[in-house]
Parts: structure tokens; C-alpha cells; sequence
């Protein structure tokens, strides 16, 4: 049984949704309408600040069982007492990032092509978000969009390896992604925008999360 659920990942990214919102509240909203695990991305802020949304968001969400993890710094994951983190090719290495968080952390690693596949494949992840699908104004990738064969591709490398991890699609999905990204192999799908930029946050992540599960029923 995986450790994590990855059917809907709300990214709770500050550059996008912008740092007056109030991030709790949304990142509840997010949790409630259905997503199975929420992200908190900020790359820019300073660490004081970040300590203490990451703080908000976790206290917003208790009571619901979705675990909240930080995009890259395992420092404020730790101080913040939050589930666990998700790491890039640029930041901390996996291993260290265990040592540092320990065996019930949740760990999800980004991979964009065939060597990041492969660090998925030999790391203690917990699942691997597969990316970037299309290009977004929320992050530059410089080495462009992969789409759904590039998907299909690296999902199916790492499937090969370990079947039981959870495999996510991400960057530039919407409503109309969801189906093709399951059918490509994701287990689902992360998201900013088509969440947290939406006039009700809680009935996208609604739309969202049905349209996963009855792409996943479809594709079992």
C-alpha cells in the first residue's frame, strides 16, 4: 500500500496565488473539495516567513488527513512539523533528506527526463511527480514540455521498476489534461492554477478529483 494518496495534488505555490491570500484557508478549501495532498511552494520568501505559513497551512488542515508537504526546503518541513517534502534534481538528495526526516516522512521527487527516472527508480521516495507535461507561467522549464508521450515514457521506466510507486503528472494540467494524463499512466495529477486560481477553489478541486477517479476506474 503506498504511503501517499496522489490522486490530486494542490500546489500551494506564493508566486502564483500571491503571498496576501490567505493560504490556510485556501489550501483547506483545496483539501476539503478532494485533493489528496497539498504542496507548499515558495521560492522566494524568507525563511522566517516560510516557517510560519507552512505553520498556517498545517494547522488549517488538521482534522482532514491530508498530509502537507514543502517544495524543497527540508529545514522548514522540520521546524514546521509538516508530513514531509518534494525535491528537485537542484535541491537536497534523497538519502540526506531521509536521514534528516526519518522513515514516515512522505518524499516525492520531480522528474523531468530519463536520469531523474532513474534517481526515482534507486531512491526511497514515496512518489515521483513527472514533469513538466506542458509549459505553465508558474515555472520555466528549460528543457520544454515533454506532453503525454514524454509522460508515458518516463512513467513507464520507473512502473517497470517499482509498480507500486505513485506516479503524478504535472505542469499546465487542466480540466481537459486529466483524462489523457491518467491514460498516459499517472496515478494524478498536480496542479496550481486550475485550483487555486479559480473563483471557488473547493468546487475546482471537486471537478478536478472526479475527473481523476473516473479516469483511474476507466483505465483499471
Amino acid at each position: 500500500m503506498p504511503k501517499v494518496d496522489f490522486r490530486l495534488n494542490a500546489i500551494v505555490d506564493v508566486d502564483a496565488i500571491g503571498g496576501d491570500a490567505d493560504l490556510g484557508a485556501l489550501a483547506l478549501q483545496a483539501a476539503r473539495g478532494g485533493a489528496t495532498i497539498i504542496q507548499y511552494r515558495d521560492k522566494n520568501s524568507p525563511t522566517r516567513m516560510m516557517v510560519e505559513r507552512a505553520r498556517a497551512i498545517h494547522a488549517a488542515l488538521t482534522g482532514t488527513g491530508i498530509p502537507l508537504l514543502v517544495n524543497d526546503r527540508i529545514d522548514v518541513a522540520l521546524v514546521a512539523g509538516v508530513e514531509g517534502v518534494h525535491v528537485g534534481r537542484e535541491d537536497m538528495l534523497v538519502a540526506d533528506a531521509r536521514t534528516l526526516l526519518g522513515p514516515d516522512a512522505i518524499i516525492g521527487l520531480t522528474v523531468k527526463n530519463e536520469a531523474d527516472a532513474q534517481a526515482a527508480i534507486s531512491s526511497a521516495i514515496d512518489y515521483a511527480c513527472v514533469g513538466g507535461l506542458f509549459e505553465t507561467p508558474a515555472k520555466h522549464n528549460p528543457d520544454g514540455p515533454i506532453g503525454f508521450d514524454g509522460f508515458a515514457r518516463l512513467a513507464a521506466m520507473i512502473r517497470a521498476a517499482k509498480p507500486d510507486l505513485p506516479v503524478g503528472a504535472i505542469a499546465g494540467i487542466d480540466l481537459r489534461r486529466v483524462a489523457p494524463a491518467i491514460h498516459a499512466g499517472a496515478d494524478g495529477v498536480a496542479v496550481i492554477s486550475a485550483i487555486f486560481r479559480q473563483a471557488d477553489p473547493r468546487a475546482a478541486a471537486q471537478v478536478l478529483r472526479d475527473a481523476v477517479d473516473e479516469a483511474l476506474r476507466a483505465t483499471a
